[in-house]
């Protein structure tokens, strides 16, 4: 099965959250109340460092990807 590059998620054990998945590697999800990154993959010390310059990417592509959805809902 092939999944979008980002996913909406919701919980009602979180009223306020909204859940942002990024299903390609690296794979996490960002909590977009609270900006909380929770990283699905581990990774090496050789890693962490090129994870560091690429995380701000992702995560600002993550809440583009939010603000379009709503965008959408909105009209």
């Amino acid at each position: 099965m092939e999944f979008p590059k980002f996913l909406l998620g919701d919980n009602t054990d979180y009223p306020t959250a909204i859940f942002v998945v990024h299903t390609e590697f690296p794979r996490f999800i960002i909590n977009l109340e609270n900006d909380e990154v929770e990283w699905l993959e581990e990774f090496s010390k050789e890693d962490e460092k090129e994870l560091e310059e690429e995380a701000e990417n992702l995560i600002e592509a993550a809440t583009a990807f939010y603000d379009r959805e709503v965008a959408r809902y909105e009209d």
